[in-house]
């Protein structure tokens, strides 16, 4: 993988807008989204750069049960292994932060995203329904367990 990933910052939210509507159609954020989103305590957003261009970005916002809030690969960038490790900088992060779990939402129509949990480690645990509203399409809930029981944070499971 030639991408590096870094940080995602104010500066990339112009490269992000542009990919948004792309990679997520009418419920792409907006810019006060993701501003909010970058300011907010407890969250982490990684992005993957291919020198100055983004080709991808991932954020979760961390707690006892972490939520990977975004995970997004460019098109022309798909299959090289950036979702994989976006995903992977995100686990680190909320191990990191001491999670037990960490939960997520996919479209019902991502079977590409859903393989991509799943070989992550995530198994489904839900639905909710109509959870993406503007295309009214339900959700698959998703978890990896990453510790158990009350022991320190080094007692992982996975």
């Amino acid at each position: 993988m030639d991408v590096v990933l870094r940080p995602l910052t104010r500066a990339d939210l112009d490269q992000v807008l542009a990919l948004e509507p792309v990679l997520f159609g009418p419920g792409a954020w907006s810019r006060g989204t993701y501003l909010d989103e970058l300011a907010a305590p407890g969250r982490v957003y990684v992005a993957a750069a291919d020198g100055d261009r983004l080709v991808g970005y991932a954020g979760i916002a961390l707690g006892e049960e972490a939520q990977v809030m975004t995970v997004g690969v460019a098109p022309g960038h798909r299959r090289r292994g950036i979702g994989t490790h976006l995903l992977a900088a995100l686990l680190d992060a909320a191990r990191e932060a001491g999670a037990r779990s960490v939960l997520l939402e996919v479209r019902a129509s991502d079977d590409g995203a859903q393989a991509l949990y799943a070989r992550a480690g995530f198994v489904p645990v839900g639905r909710r329904r109509n959870y993406y509203v503007a295309e009214r399409e339900d959700a698959v809930v998703m978890r990896k367990q990453l510790r158990t029981g009350p022991g320190p944070v080094g007692s992982e499971a996975t």
